[in-house]
């Protein structure tokens, strides 16, 4: 007869397999901690770095808020960078500052020339044949005909030359428009002569003033202006011979006006 086996008993179920699991997770909570303790700690040398570069940062004074006291509010306003200004905006102060500052240059000019000229006729004894003024239109320069033209002509004398030489050398300096006007008494031209009448003269005389200007002196012709009057203008009424004298002239005013453009 065959024996039978007898089975072994099977083991007993184990209740202690949570404590796998328990094990694993308080691994992994202390890790967790772990890096949590790392991240906390903190490197005082590379805060301290960090925390000046961005102050640093946010005090700079070429920050993106304009006319700002920085991020912090700290910073002097007298360091901000000024707002951007519309071209309009900032042309207008510098165009009317340039214009006051031109007019300034132009009346030191002006009172310059003044001098220069009152000496000149002081010194070569002109008192008889020029007089300057100061009047509101600029500075008036009247010289006689007497020495710079013959009775009925225009042809400029040579003893005119050098006074003219010599306003010419003080009018290529300025930026002023000069004037120049031809003037005479009321006695009628005689006939068969150049000129029909006193308009012909006075204009043909203060043609000849500028042409010495522009042709022998080389000033910029744009600098003038020329007019005939005739005896419409006269300085004293046309009642002697000393007074028609005095109205017979040229004027050569240096105009008180600059061209702003």
């Amino acid at each position: 007869m065959r024996r039978r086996s007898r089975k072994k008993p099977a083991a007993p179920e184990s209740h202690e397999r949570w404590l796998i699991t328990y094990a694993d997770l308080i691994t992994l909570l202390m890790i967790f901690f772990v890096i949590l303790y790392a991240m906390s700690r903190i490197d005082t040398q590379k805060y301290e770095v960090l925390a000046q570069s961005l102050q640093l940062e946010f005090r700079k004074s070429d920050t993106v808020i304009e006319m700002g006291s920085g991020v912090t509010g700290s910073l002097d306003r007298a360091q901000q960078p000024k707002p951007a200004e519309t071209s309009e905006k900032v042309d207008k102060p510098d165009k009317e500052k340039l214009q006051e500052e031109a007019k300034r240059q132009m009346e030191q000019n002006l009172q310059d020339l003044l001098k220069v000229i009152q000496s000149y006729i002081k010194q070569n004894h002109l008192e008889n044949k020029i007089f300057v003024a100061d009047t509101s239109e600029g500075i008036a320069i009247r010289l006689s005909d007497q020495f710079l033209f013959d009775l009925g002509k225009a042809n400029l004398k040579d003893n005119a030359l050098p006074v003219l030489g010599k306003l010419a050398s003080l009018f290529s300096t300025l930026h002023n428009t000069i004037s120049i006007e031809g003037h005479t008494d009321n006695l009628a031209i005689q006939p068969g002569g150049v000129f029909q009448d006193n308009w012909e003269l006075s204009a043909g005389r203060s043609l000849s003033v500028l042409r010495y200007f522009v042709d022998k002196a080389k000033i910029d012709p744009k600098k003038f202006k020329i007019a005939g009057y005739g005896d419409t203008r006269p300085v004293v009424p046309n009642t002697t011979n000393a007074n028609r004298q005095k109205n017979r002239r040229v004027e050569i005013t240096v105009l008180r006006s600059l061209d702003f453009k």
